[in-house]
């Protein structure tokens, strides 16, 4: 099949609810009125640009935000990541198109607040999921909410339209998975899934995932990817622009997910079309 074709298929199956879009930090590449931080290294600094953290890992996001909750406070953190992700980005057509898609769950593991500005635009209801850092509040590991932000007290094993944040977002209230520590609270759990809602482990369940703005080149990435499309479908899909990683190459024959050699702002114009 070739990689037209290859589109098309994927738009057939966004429209009936077999794909799911697992989305990465470098979907903003395509936003408009980016103030935010784009990539690891981007939040990295923009937390050393106002806390000094030794300069051997300054550039390393989740000692970063480890060693400022250890010689300042979490408060501190989170304070840092609330004023990293302030703004929100001008949903991008790709988002917007996703949104509107016959999708029902969406997985977005960055920070920002593009992609729920995306669902907010549509006119049906949506639910948020996100992870939940376990020195805020230990024993519970995702926080759920309604699209106008309200807390639900219990997430309905059929939510309908709903958005997982697996690491936190800025909204509705600040919730981020960031530090070491908590990191290392969450795969200590997720390989026997309790960290991921029971809603997601049900709707998985036989579909197919497509990685847009998602690189596997490290270990945290390909861990909470590997956990979260656990039990689905036997075939999945990812943009990736540029030659894997050795690991990344190892990790994409493992889950057998076919790789898209395009650019992300090439990709998007061909799957927009063939919705």
């Amino acid at each position: 099949m070739d990689t037209q074709d290859l589109i098309q298929d994927i738009a057939r199956q966004l429209a009936t609810d077999v794909v799911i879009p697992y989305m990465g930090p470098n979907m903003l590449s395509l936003c408009s009125n980016v103030t935010v931080p784009a990539t690891p290294l981007a939040l990295a600094e923009s937390m050393t640009a106002k806390v000094s953290v030794p300069h051997k890992i300054r550039k390393r996001l989740t000692q970063t935000a480890q060693f400022i909750e250890n010689f300042k406070h979490r408060k501190s953190v989170v304070h840092l990541m609330n004023e990293a992700f302030a703004a929100t980005p001008t949903p991008s057509d790709l988002q917007l198109a996703l949104a509107a898609s016959g999708a029902k769950l969406w997985v977005d593991t960055w920070y920002d607040n593009s992609f729920a500005s995306a669902l907010a635009q549509g006119t049906d209801p949506w639910v948020q999921v996100q992870g939940l850092s376990q020195s805020e509040h230990f024993g519970q590991w995702t926080g759920a909410y309604a699209a106008d932000g309200t807390t639900l007290a219990e997430l309905s094993s059929n939510p309908g339209r709903m958005l997982y944040k697996p690491w936190g977002a800025h909204s509705p209230a600040g919730n981020y998975l960031v530090s070491d520590s908590d990191y290392v609270e969450v795969l200590t759990e997720i390989d026997i899934q309790t960290p991921i809602p029971h809603a997601v482990q049900a709707w998985r369940s036989g579909r197919h995932f497509l990685f847009l703005g998602c690189r596997f080149d490290d270990q945290l990435t390909r861990s909470f990817a590997r956990q979260i499309m656990k039990r689905s479908s036997d075939h999945h899909w990812a943009v990736l622009p540029n030659e894997p990683t050795r690991m990344e190459a190892r990790f994409l024959a493992e889950q057998n997910i076919t790789r898209i050699a395009l650019p992300l702002a090439e990709f998007a114009p061909l799957l927009i079309a063939a919705m």
